[in-house]
């Protein structure tokens, strides 16, 4: 009788453990709002700033006129700089994210068809939303870095698994880094080569939980308020939670959109956010 409660309360301890902590939905929920706000800012009220003449202030370099700018227009600027600094603490958790996905996918060619068609859809509303343009070559959005870094994850895996000579195999992991950081430095996608490092970082340092956060904080330690996303990242507990996959895959082009239909409406589309 002893045995089987003591078995009953082990079980309850055991769930209690299981509840605790933050879900991945949970964290995706945290990187979509961040995100939101990030580009309302960054699509919104970089318009109305560029309205407002602050390029020609900017390149003036002339004090006296920054100050006079600033003085007309530094609430608004004021409130671009905090929402843009919230912004940052999307991407460590997407990044952080993808490798919890690819450790956990049963199909890595299926959620990279996934990220490569999200990464064609949205990249009208992406254009439209930054420079005014449905297609613009220039610059392209974040699911293309995600895309990247997961086929590079997906090439150091397959290393790992092909090559037994240690030598071997760290050189051409490093070859595969470079080739996943060139490739999106190219194509020039948000974030860039950085960003895939960034990711690779994560991968590399998966199996330590206080070295991958540390490793990250110090990753993005080049955006200001980035490594703040690993305060919640922190609290992962592994599991799935709210099974919502397909809505954040679609809220990065429709809330692209949808910003741009604002700006519409206000009559400030025509100015690039960029």
């Amino acid at each position: 009788m002893e045995a089987v409660q003591t078995m009953e309360m082990l079980q309850k301890q055991e769930q209690v453990q299981k509840r605790r902590g933050i879900s991945g939905s949970t964290l995706k929920i945290i990187a979509v709002v961040t995100m939101l706000i990030d580009h309302i800012g960054g699509i919104i009220l970089a318009r109305y700033i560029m309205a407002s003449g602050y390029m020609e202030v900017a390149m003036s370099g002339d004090m006296n006129v920054i100050n006079e700018w600033l003085a007309e227009n530094g609430t608004l600027f004021n409130w671009y700089t905090i929402m843009r600094y919230i912004g940052r603490i999307a991407f460590p958790i997407y990044c952080f994210l993808l490798v919890e996905g690819f450790l956990r996918t049963h199909d890595v060619k299926k959620y990279a068809m996934r990220l490569g068609a999200f990464a064609l859809i949205s990249e009208v509303p992406f254009d439209l939303a930054l420079t005014a343009t449905p297609l613009n070559f220039a610059y392209q959005n974040v699911f293309f870095t995600l895309f990247i870094g997961l086929l590079t994850m997906e090439m150091f895996d397959r290393i790992g698994k092909v090559l037994s000579n240690k030598i071997g195999k760290i050189l051409l992991s490093c070859a595969a880094l470079v080739a996943g950081a060139v490739v999106a430095e190219v194509v020039n996608t948000d974030y860039g080569a950085i960003g895939v490092i960034s990711i690779m970082l994560l991968y590399v340092l998966r199996n330590h939980k206080v070295l991958q956060i540390i490793g990250g904080c110090v990753a993005f330690l080049w955006e200001f308020t980035a490594p703040l996303a690993f305060v919640p990242i922190g609290f992962y507990n592994g599991k799935r939670g709210l099974k919502l996959k397909y809505f954040f895959y679609a809220f990065y082009p429709l809330h692209l959109l949808i910003l741009y239909l604002i700006c519409m409406v206000l009559g400030i589309s025509d100015i690039p956010a960029c």
